[in-house]
């Protein structure tokens, strides 16, 4: 029997599901192949490091505490009002000289820092922190009495100290 007449006799069986069947076969043989062959190989011939040994060194006698220390008492800074009209932290000051203008209230002492917001004339503030000499201005850190989120540094030129009254 010849190629010719075996394909005429198998033709009719060869229809797609069959051919599908005959590849997906080959696909699975090809594949167990190369598994065979990863488990074939031989391992690779490397060798374990050697163990290291760390030599970790023992308790050691700590010796007892001779003497109890003494707790003293921790030095707390006093705080001195400015004396009385004199501008220093803890002083009333107001706003002046703007013309109606209004005050630059700042981030930092400075003319170039950051402008928090604008303080007008006869404003009343606390100083809680100065002087700095910054761009030839002796500035001051002043807070308003009622709102302590309007703060900031302002320039002494434009604040005078005003007497609480008693």
């Amino acid at each position: 029997m010849d190629w010719q007449t075996l394909l005429q006799r198998l033709r009719p069986y060869a229809t797609r599901r069959v051919l599908w069947a005959g590849v997906a076969l080959a696909l699975l043989l090809g594949s167990l192949a190369a598994l065979g062959l990863f488990f074939y190989l031989p391992a690779s011939r490397v060798e374990a490091p050697a163990a290291a040994l760390t030599w970790i060194p023992g308790p050691t006698n700590t010796p007892a505490p001779s003497a109890t220390l003494v707790p003293t008492s921790t030095p707390t800074a006093v705080y001195e009002p400015p004396a009385r009209g004199e501008m220093g932290v803890g002083a009333y000051v107001q706003i002046i000289g703007t013309e109606g203008r209004g005050l630059n209230i700042r981030s930092a002492p400075g003319l170039a820092t950051t402008i928090q917001f604008l303080a007008y004339d006869a404003e009343v503030f606390v100083v809680q922190d100065g002087p700095r000499e910054v761009d030839g201005l002796t500035w001051w850190y002043i807070v308003t009495p009622v709102d302590a989120a309007r703060a900031g540094w302002a320039a002494g030129t434009y604040l005078e100290v005003v007497v609480p009254q008693e």
